[in-house]
């Protein structure tokens, strides 16, 4: 069977398996998320998605923002009723005139609130480039203004089309949230019992239990669980991946020049492998001169092309196939010390030499403030694809969009329609660096990072999960998940009330009268044992991905 498309694959889910999901979520008759979203700037709109929602039939107004002394007059939607606890999606295709291209941003003014940005786009003259967006209410508004501007507050001429505003409340978007997990994120197995002969077992004694998973999930570590046998105890317990916060970074591998240093990062690798842990390589370089080592700041031209050549080859190569993904030029949307030094093509570069001398690796592009807000125009979606497609088409193999999510208050549909756009590009995307800023209490901190992991685990297109927490003496860099005695604080309870959640219970049954038992299970590996009068037998088997019912057969 050909590979689908993980929305293909969800929809096709959907319509064979719609009868047990509803059962699984309760009855259910309220919308369904649409995942549709669009890169590519088309000559005509497509059509609205849901219909136009609440927005159907509801013409645009010109409405004047800001104050007398430099009110901008903009194409809005006048929205009355807004209800508490909701969740909008909003989309739109935009147009310019005038501009050749600019970033437009969506806003909504309420009451006594403004949300500065609820999803951008970059808009071109000459034809219709897609938008996708949304909000949170959580009070009620009685009256809403939903306006359009051009992001540098530049002059040009705004066209809208084809608009929606669906609302879902908070059940009706968890329910879409298991729709999707169910169908992306587990499979229909069935197993068979019989003797050596092929006889039908009925009446077996089965007992199944996953005893590890596919989707990747864990967090940061730090050389301080080097040694550090409760840390490490903890961590083992709970995650399958892992990244280096610091130590794989260049400050820290060769503080001056030609003094190499990779023990610490050495120990953290055999911890890593011993405990059969998935590890990204984070990273080779860091564009912000911030985090650049003094000495290479102080480089110029051909010393410092003969620094970057020798960093690169010399770790990718001590550290060839040990790491599934690099961040190869770290924040490259925010800084560019590398291009501003060597020239437009150092970023090329790098990727073309890493995919050299680590083929098997994914090399990613490693970007904050993505997923997190819509208001730095430095990395809207649109810049983030922009910037993708551009290195590809210059021949690098950029094969991974990671999306680092330092989060303050988090806002789902946003987070949700970001992930749609760069769904379209059919790239693994992975959560790197998640956390929830340090400024909130810790209650609230937990009760983010749920929101957050839910929408991270139930999108279809997310491959993995890592938490940005790990543990060093002085603390954690904005979220820790326990105390320095490793105990959980209130996030930590957040991550182990998900991964019991997310993961098959055991189980134990007995076979049917065709010899068979069958369950509904979340991807990863399973142990099974069969027992029947005096006889048993056991055996593992693995659950991936797939559209038919896994079937496995084990005798007595």
């Amino acid at each position: 069977m050909r590979n689908l498309h993980p929305f293909s694959t969800f929809f096709l889910f959907i319509f064979l398996f719609l009868p047990l999901l509803l059962v699984l979520v309760h009855s259910y008759d309220g919308p369904l998320y649409d995942y549709t979203a669009h890169t590519e700037c088309k000559l005509r709109p497509e059509k609205p998605l849901y219909n136009g929602g609440i927005l159907k039939n509801q013409a645009l107004s010109i409405q004047s923002i800001g104050d007398s002394s430099n009110a901008i007059y903009s194409p809005a939607f006048l929205l009355h009723n807004l209800t508490a606890r909701t969740y909008y999606s909003f989309s739109s295709w935009v147009k310019l005139g005038g501009a050749v291209s600019s970033v437009v941003r969506a806003s909504l003014r309420m009451e006594n609130e403004t949300y500065n940005c609820i999803g951008t786009v970059l808009a071109k003259h000459g034809c219709w480039s897609f938008l996708k967006g949304g909000f949170f209410m959580n009070l009620p508004s009685n009256f809403s203004i939903l306006f359009f501007q051009i992001f540098d507050e530049g002059d040009a001429n705004i066209s809208i089309d084809n608009a929606s505003l669906q609302p879902f409340t908070e059940e009706e978007w968890r329910v879409n949230q298991q729709l999707t997990i169910n169908s992306v994120r587990k499979r229909a197995v069935t197993v068979h019992v019989s003797d050596k002969q092929g006889g039908r077992l009925e009446g077996a004694l089965i007992n199944v239990k996953q005893i590890s998973k596919d989707f990747a999930f864990g967090s940061a570590i730090a050389k301080s669980i080097i040694g550090n046998l409760p840390y490490q105890d903890w961590f083992v317990k709970r995650f399958n991946a892992a990244v280096f916060e610091n130590e794989l970074k260049w400050y820290a591998t060769e503080p001056k020049p030609g003094v190499l240093n990779y023990t610490t990062a050495d120990r953290m690798l055999e911890f890593v492998r011993a405990n059969q842990i998935t590890a990204r390589g984070h990273n080779i370089f860091w564009e912000d001169p911030k985090y650049t080592p003094l000495w290479v700041q102080n480089l110029t031209g051909e010393e410092l092309k003969s620094a970057v050549d020798s960093r690169i080859k010399g770790l990718l190569s001590r550290y060839k196939d040990e790491f599934i993904h690099w961040d190869v030029s770290n924040e490259m949307l925010h800084f560019d010390f590398y291009e501003k030094s060597l020239g437009a093509n150092a970023t090329l570069h790098f990727y073309k030499t890493a995919h050299e001398i680590d083929p098997l690796a994914t090399l990613f592009m490693n970007e904050f403030n993505v997923v997190e807000t819509c208001s730095d125009v430095k990395s809207t979606v649109d810049n983030y694809i922009n910037r993708l497609k551009e290195l590809k088409r210059n021949g690098v193999s950029m094969d991974g969009i990671g999306l680092e999510g330092h989060f303050t208050i988090p806002n789902p549909p946003l987070m949700r329609a970001i992930l749609d756009k760069l769904a379209t590009l059919n790239l693994p995307i992975w959560l790197t660096e998640v956390d929830i800023s340090h400024s909130l209490g810790q209650e609230t901190q937990a009760s983010y990072l749920e929101v957050v992991l839910r929408e991270g685990f139930s999108h279809p297109a997310v491959g993995g999960i890592l938490l940005w927490s790990a543990l060093d003496p002085n603390g954690c860099y904005q979220m820790c998940l326990t105390d320095a005695n490793f105990k959980n604080l209130p996030t930590g309870d957040v991550v182990d009330k998900l991964l019991k959640e997310w993961k098959t219970g055991d189980i134990e049954a007995r076979t049917d009268n065709h010899g068979s038992f069958s369950f509904y299970g979340f991807l990863g590996e399973y142990e099974v044992s069969v027992k029947y009068d005096n006889r048993s037998a056991a055996s593992t088997f693995p659950v991936s991905v797939g559209d038919e019912t896994k079937h496995f057969s084990i005798q007595l």
